[in-house]
């Protein structure tokens, strides 16, 4: 019986290119995204599309009843679904600051939650949680964005000691630079929120970092391979390091 795993963030970047490798290894891949026309693609190489949003209970409740009503069973959460927004503390709003909680931590949480009650029943699973290097230090106007990747880290070695009897793994991947769409969104909104403010002459320096970031940056395939062998691993390691800049913050 082939493994089933669930790649949120399968959209674009990371999400995508793991969907396509672990196919190669045997899996039964659903991929899931808020706009499921962005993976129309994934639909040639056998993956299965799921409309799913990571901040609505509904659309994740459906996806996942829907994945075990066809297959029986999952094997694998990659949770990928994320996102950066940058700015300084004092500018970004506190409604900003929640959804990014809600799509980094909450949704997250959620869907680990959902599929936990069928990985005990197995007394299997793997949980593969995308942290980053910022999960490891802070910078400024990412107060938000590395509040929730350190929340990963956190949450990840928990959840660890609670699963083990169950036979689940749970796995951190901690990213370094990459190129892909998250910088420049990042960059773009960081300028939008602080470009003008009293921190202004910061915020164009960093948003110049973040240039210079992307042409060290490694490509998503990078990570994408380094997490097919943390899902193949027969003893996985709790972390795994992996992109441009890693080994810099890698502790």
């Amino acid at each position: 019986m082939s493994k089933v795993a669930l790649i949120t963030g399968a959209s674009s970047g990371i999400g995508k290119k793991t969907a396509k490798l672990l196919v190669l290894q045997g899996y039964t891949v659903y991929g899931a995204a808020r706009r499921a026309e962005k993976m129309q693609e994934l639909k040639q190489s056998g993956i299965k599309l799921l409309a799913m949003d990571v901040t609505d209970e509904a659309s994740m409740v459906k996806g996942i009843n829907e994945i075990l009503q066809a297959e029986g069973r999952i094997d694998v959460l990659l949770n990928n679904a994320g996102y950066g927004s940058y700015g300084a503390l004092e500018d970004v709003p506190l409604s900003e600051a929640r959804y990014q909680f809600e799509v980094n931590i909450f949704g997250m949480a959620r869907l680990t939650q959902l599929v936990l009650p069928q990985m005990r029943r197995q007394r299997s699973g793997r949980i593969i949680n995308i942290s980053s290097i910022g999960g490891k230090l802070g910078e400024p106007h990412g107060v938000w964005y590395h509040a929730t990747k350190y929340a990963v880290e956190g949450l990840s070695d928990s959840l660890r000691m609670e699963l083990r009897e169950f036979g689940i793994d749970v796995v951190i991947i901690e990213p370094g630079a990459i190129i892909t769409e998250w910088a420049g969104i990042a960059r773009e909104h960081m300028l939008k929120t602080s470009g003008n403010t009293a921190y202004q002459e910061l915020t164009r320096k960093h948003a110049k970092m973040f240039e210079n970031a992307d042409k060290m940056g490694s490509k998503p395939i990078v990570v994408a391979k380094t997490i097919v062998k943390a899902i193949i691993a027969s003893r996985p390691k709790t972390r795994y390091a992996t992109g441009g800049g890693q080994n810099l913050y890698s502790l």
